[in-house]
C-alpha cells in the first residue's frame, strides 16, 4: 500500500480523483497528508472535508522553488505522517535536491502536455499558440529539471478547430483524472521500474 503525501497549490481536482480511486477500492493507497504553499488553496478545504491531515507551509522568500526551511518543513511533515510517496498535484514550484533525496524515485507529477513538448506554465496555451494538432497530459517521475523526469503514462487529446484555452484545458483535465490514479495503481502494484530514462511497466 502506498502512503501518499499530496502537495498542491490550487483546487486539488487531481487529489479528489485519487481520493475517489482509494474509496472505490481501485487504488491500494492511503493519503498520509496534504500540503499546500497557498494558505487559502481549495486543495486544503478538500482535505479537511475528507478528514485528512493537512498543512499550509509558507515557501517564502522563494517564489518559484521549494527550498530552504520550507523544504525541510515539508520533509519533516511527510515523515511525521508516514508518507512514503510524494504526489505533486498542481504544485507550482520546482522541487530541489532535498526532497528528491528524501524520497528517491518516489515523487510523481502530472503535467498538462505531452512531454517533452511544452514544459512549464500554461502548456495548453503553448500548444494552441504553436498550432499543435494534439495536446494531452503526462504523468512522470520527478527529477531536478523542469518537467524532464522519466515518463510513466501519457494521454492524448485532439485540438479541435476553434478550441479555446479553457475548453482544451478542461478536456486535458478529464484525462489527467484517469491517468494519475492509473500511474499510482501501477506503482502500488510494483509494476514500475526505471531504466535510464525509460519507465518499464510490467503488468
Amino acid at each position: 500500500m502506498l502512503s501518499l503525501a499530496i502537495i498542491g497549490s490550487g483546487s486539488g481536482s487531481n487529489m479528489q480523483c485519487i481520493v475517489d480511486a482509494i474509496a472505490d477500492g481501485w487504488l491500494d493507497a492511503r493519503i498520509a497528508c496534504v500540503i499546500s504553499d497557498v494558505e487559502d488553496a481549495y486543495i486544503l478545504e478538500r482535505a479537511r472535508r475528507h478528514d485528512l491531515p493537512c498543512r499550509y507551509i509558507d515557501c517564502a522568500p522563494y517564489k518559484t522553488k521549494l527550498d530552504g526551511a520550507a523544504e525541510e518543513a515539508m520533509i519533516a511533515y511527510i515523515r511525521e505522517t508516514g508518507g512514503d510517496t510524494v504526489v505533486l498535484a498542481g504544485f507550482m514550484r520546482m522541487v530541489k535536491r532535498g526532497l528528491l533525496d528524501a524520497f528517491p524515485q518516489r515523487i510523481l507529477n502530472i503535467h498538462p502536455a505531452l512531454l517533452p513538448a511544452f514544459p512549464g506554465l500554461h502548456s495548453w496555451e503553448q500548444a494552441l499558440d504553436y498550432g499543435a494538432k494534439v495536446a494531452g497530459c503526462t504523468v512522470h517521475f520527478v527529477d531536478d529539471g523542469m518537467d524532464t523526469g522519466p515518463i510513466i503514462i501519457q494521454r492524448a487529446v485532439p485540438i479541435l478547430e476553434g478550441d479555446t484555452p479553457k475548453a482544451l484545458h478542461e478536456r486535458i483535465q478529464e484525462q489527467e483524472h484517469q491517468a494519475y490514479p492509473e500511474a499510482l495503481r501501477l506503482l502500488a502494484a510494483g509494476c514500475l521500474s526505471i531504466d535510464g530514462r525509460r519507465v518499464i511497466i510490467r503488468e
